[in-house]
């Protein structure tokens, strides 16, 4: 079946991790996505070559699209990308900042010559900024917003463990996109959207930002815990660790009947509130945890079940790959060979997948079909 945005062809200016995401979301949908690289390769192709000699990156986030291989910089090619974006509906590109004016494609052109063409350009840091010029790659941005300074122990701080700033750049990319083409219905133009990469993750730090200005509040590094509620993390039990959370006082209540059979705990004064536990982890710490170290893992987690209270495992890759609830589609590499990866989010049936393209697999077609002689 047709996805929702069949009839939409993307051109995609992409490397790396954030603009691939967003393209590939459309692609997922239905979109026709033309990548177009550079000789030898966009970045992620060379990432690593762990599924069966291509990057894990480029395998995860290129299925479905089209590959063009195509110098900018020879007029040849330049007019064979003019002839592309003539027929497109969205131009989604993250290189370095006026990469595009320098080709000629700056923005009053691209209005002008292009005026139904919705562009995305993802870039690092808001272009009236300072900040414009400089790189950002997913631990920068990590570390400039505060990310990493409210992740991780309290003696080291930590970047989040997978390519966040990316993937929530790629997100709010992919949904400003989705917005441009409603507003395009009814305006028949399109528009030029800046996603950055900072902004995006200081939008995610908002709470600790406010914490901070309103209370005089730092956000402090708590591991696996969390910082604001508690108890709401690891709690080590005879044989293995489970994570536990309760947010509310009624969560409380049951805790301290139905899991630590302590139902007095509940009316303790130090642990009244929510503000109350956070503020005396360490003293909560000494009532409940030597209790749960002397219970079975699988008695904790039926009691927990029993108290209608949340928990999770503390799960590695590995136990990711076995997940009862993890669903998969197959995705069939340019070798004709196939991986199993994650279900895309938001596809409801396991859609079949186009496969990851070869470098410059669909150049010659794409010339043809754009300027043919």
């Amino acid at each position: 079946m047709a996805g929702a945005l069949a009839n939409l062809m993307v051109v995609a200016l992409e490397q790396a991790v954030a603009a691939p995401f967003c393209t590939q979301r459309l692609a997922d949908a239905g979109a026709r996505v033309i990548k177009v690289e550079r000789e030898g390769g966009e970045t992620a192709r060379h990432y690593d070559a762990t599924v069966m000699g291509t990057s894990a990156y480029f395998a995860w986030l290129n299925r479905g699209k089209e590959s063009a291989v195509l110098d900018l910089k020879a007029d040849a090619d330049m007019a064979l990308f003019a002839a592309m974006l003539g027929k497109a509906d969205v131009l989604v590109q993250n290189l370095v900042p006026g990469a595009l004016a320098r080709l000629g494609l700056t923005a009053e052109r691209i209005s002008e010559q292009y005026p139904r063409l919705i562009v995305v350009n993802i870039v690092g840091y808001g272009q009236d900024t300072p900040y414009a010029d400089m790189r950002a790659y997913d631990l920068l941005i990590q570390a400039e917003s505060g990310i990493a300074g409210v992740t991780g122990t309290a003696d080291q701080a930590c970047k989040i463990g997978v390519s966040a700033a990316d993937i929530a750049t790629g997100m709010t990319a992919y949904s400003a996109v989705l917005e441009a083409l409603i507003e395009r219905s009814t305006t028949g133009r399109g528009q030029q959207i800046e996603v950055a990469m900072f902004d995006v993750m200081a939008d995610w730090m908002t709470v600790p930002l406010l914490h901070k200005e309103q209370a005089g509040r730092n956000t402090q590094r708590h591991g696996l815990a969390h910082a604001v509620i508690y108890p709401y993390g690891p709690m080590v039990c005879r044989d293995g660790t489970v994570i536990v959370a309760v947010q509310t006082n009624a969560e409380w209540v049951r805790f301290c009947e139905t899991l630590i059979g302590r139902p007095e705990l509940a009316q303790d004064t130090r642990f009244a509130s929510n503000t109350l536990r956070q503020a005396n982890r360490t003293a909560l710490d000494a009532e409940v945890m030597p209790i749960l170290a002397d219970l079975p893992l699988a008695e904790v987690t039926a009691r927990l079940t029993e108290g209608r209270i949340a928990w999770g495992q503390l799960r590695s890759p590995a136990d990711l790959a076995a997940h009862p609830a993890l669903r998969r589609v197959q995705v069939p590499l340019s070798t004709g060979q196939t991986i199993s990866i994650p279900r895309p989010p938001t596809r409801t049936a396991a859609a079949e997948s186009g496969p990851v393209p070869a470098l410059g697999a669909d150049t010659d077609r794409i010339r043809a079909e754009f300027l043919p002689r």
